[in-house]
């Protein structure tokens, strides 16, 4: 009993006193007396530096009460424990099986996996130090990977540094260790670790080779709280050449597999049938659009894609927009996000009623028919239900009150125009879609890096895949520059990759003289290789009303009946020709587009050609 006091009393005293210069001799003459079994004596050269210790801290306070330190000797091992418990924690709130199916869940009391323990391992690298310290000088273990699972392991360890191995371990070797703990267990452990590795022959090399793997595996899961990264880490253990990496190979793979966790990786061959049986993919669950053609054509909208459509100046890219949004929100039930460097968000808004009192696939859900272009929703023009009660204009708008505020003529008309009333209702409507809402972002002057980042927010905050940009310009860094819009394009069909999302875009062509109908990549307005980037490309220009007799439609694209276009008196009503010049999915055909941007009307009529010169 006597001895483990001392023991214990010297134990808590190791922990007191850091190993420097003016006391490393005396610590190397404690360590001999342990081994000794000199207890007694080591107690009092122990007890001896302690007092010494509190002298010179009362000497220093007297000397400068201004610049009082309070010396804490805190064991930087301990606290690497300390933080690898905490790990440990962290992980164990989650507790359950990694994602690799071939690994097993993290054991009770074990801050690794399975894959990482290695006792044996462990248990021959300090027997291997213990009967010949001299390979300390060469195969030593840095404070920052000495992430051992089996902490009196390390605790001998640490007393190899220091006593058998001292005059041999290189200053690296001992950067930032203190003395190891020494108890009556430690020294049972370290005297049967001498025994088990005494008459055997060991590979220095190798053992050292992946002892060191294995830490700095161990160090790099405990870093990486990402679950599935940690998975593939694990999983490195298992690659079929893990026996021939180098240590620095070894760090290469945790790169890899960290860098290139947001990549997404498979084996093409396998399930391939249940691929084909199943059918429900990113290739054939397309969304929609609110055209038949153009749905076929592009397989629907598709996550994981980059879609532009490019019209001239004032063609109306804005609104093409704002009905593609709608679509996406109201009938499919998505929340969208619109991007614009062009229409300011009032104007947007203006635009998103027009389109959703005028079109019939919204009007079928909120149940409210009827007609009011954009130009009568911004003047506030509506008609009454019975003009002989009410003043109304050359029109037939209700007219406002001379000192009448716009809160009164509001009500006024909520009692004398159902078309107002209406009008109220889809409005009231669209404000209830909350789970499928359209988000804007107004963005004049941005860099890439910024356009990244605001998509990244709404995708990570709302949870939003369907995106669209309006107009696809170079960032403010490179304005001027229409080559670099590619890289634009490129950063925008990355994200659309790595994240599945589908983004939309509209971009600019110029005005020439190119007949709509025979649009190339050449009538863009920006860079050509813009191309090379997007799944698909639409090129759109109207048809001037005096050729309307120089072109025909059919209904299908190999068809023997066709239709001549139409003249309206409305000037509001246009003709565009849309050009698929990409199309990744397949065909490429030209169809003819009946547009009224009064009430955001489009509608796609069928598959446009020239009519054929006798």
């Amino acid at each position: 009993m006597k001895t483990d006091n001392e023991l214990y009393k010297i134990y808590e005293l190791l922990q007191k006193v850091k190993v420097n210069d003016d006391n490393v001799n005396e610590i190397k003459k404690v360590n001999v007396l342990i081994e000794e079994k000199e207890y007694k004596e080591a107690l009092e050269i122990l007890t001896g530096l302690t007092e010494r210790k509190k002298e010179k801290k009362k000497n220093d306070e007297e000397d400068s009460s201004q610049n009082e330190e309070k010396i804490e000797n805190i064991d930087i091992n301990d606290n690497l424990e300390k933080n690898k418990n905490e790990n440990n924690t962290e992980i164990n709130k989650n507790k359950g099986p990694l994602n690799n199916q071939n690994e097993e869940e993290t054991e009770e009391g074990f801050i690794y996996p399975k894959q990482l323990k290695n006792d044996e391992l462990e248990r021959i690298y300090i027997g291997m130090l213990l009967n010949d310290p001299k390979l300390i000088s060469k195969f030593y273990i840095l404070h920052s990977e000495s992430y051992f699972e089996n902490s009196e392991l390390l605790e001998i360890y640490k007393g190899i540094l220091f006593t058998e191995g001292e005059k041999y371990a290189p200053a690296i070797a001992k950067k930032d260790f203190n003395f190891g703990k020494i108890t009556l267990e430690i020294n049972d452990l370290k005297e049967l670790l001498k025994n088990e590795t005494q008459k055997k022959v060991f590979n220095c090399e190798k053992i050292y080779l992946e002892l060191k793997k294995l830490l700095i595996l161990r160090k790099s899961y405990l870093g990486t709280p990402i679950k599935t990264i940690q998975s593939k880490i694990v999983d490195i253990v298992n690659y079929k050449l893990y026996d021939k990496m180098s240590e620095e190979e070894v760090k290469g793979a945790i790169n890899q597999v960290t860098v290139t966790d947001k990549f997404k990786q498979s084996v093409l061959n396998e399930d391939l049938t249940n691929f084909l049986l199943k059918g429900d993919n990113n290739l054939t669950n397309g969304l929609e659009l609110p055209f038949p053609i153009l749905t076929s054509v592009f397989k629907g909208i598709r996550r994981g894609e980059t879609m532009a459509f490019a019209m001239p100046s004032n063609s109306g890219k804005s609104r093409f927009t704002i009905n593609l949004a709608s679509y996406l929100a109201f009938v499919h039930k998505k929340k969208v996000l619109i991007i614009s460097n062009e229409m300011s968000e009032e104007k947007m808004k203006l635009c998103l009623i027009t389109t959703i009192l005028n079109n019939s696939a919204f009007q079928n859900l909120h149940g409210q028919f009827i007609k009011k272009s954009e130009g009568e929703l911004l003047q506030f023009n509506f008609r009454p239900d019975d003009e002989k009660n009410v003043e109304v204009d050359e029109n037939g708008f209700v007219l406002k009150k001379e000192g009448e505020t716009q809160k009164q003529f509001a009500k006024r008309l909520s009692e004398c125009s159902t078309e107002f009333n209406k009008t109220i209702l889809v409005t009231d409507w669209v404000k209830k879609q909350i789970n499928n809402s359209i988000y804007f972002s107004n963005i004049t002057d941005h860099t890439n890096d910024e356009l990244k980042k605001s998509i990244m927010n709404y995708y990570y905050k709302e949870d939003i895949h369907y995106v669209f940009y309006d107009t696809l310009k170079t960032d403010t860094e490179n304005i001027g520059n229409a080559e670099e819009i590619k890289k634009t394009t490129t950063i925008l069909s990355n994200l659309a990759q790595n994240f599945e999302l589908f983004i939309g875009a509209t971009l600019q062509l110029t005005e020439s003289s190119t007949l709509p109908i025979n649009l190339t990549i050449n009538d863009l307005a920006v860079s050509r290789t813009v191309k090379e980037v997007l799944d698909t490309l639409c090129l759109i220009k109207q048809i001037n009303r005096e050729n309307y007799g120089d072109y025909e439609y059919s209904l299908n694209e190999v068809d023997t009946k066709f239709f001549d276009i139409e003249k309206f008196k409305d000037p509001d009503v246009r003709y565009y020709a849309c050009v698929v010049d990409k199309n990744r999915a397949g065909a490429k055909p030209k169809v003819l587009f009946r547009i009224n941007l009064a009430y955001n009307h489009w509608e796609e009529l069928g598959y446009l050609k020239l009519k054929h010169v006798e």
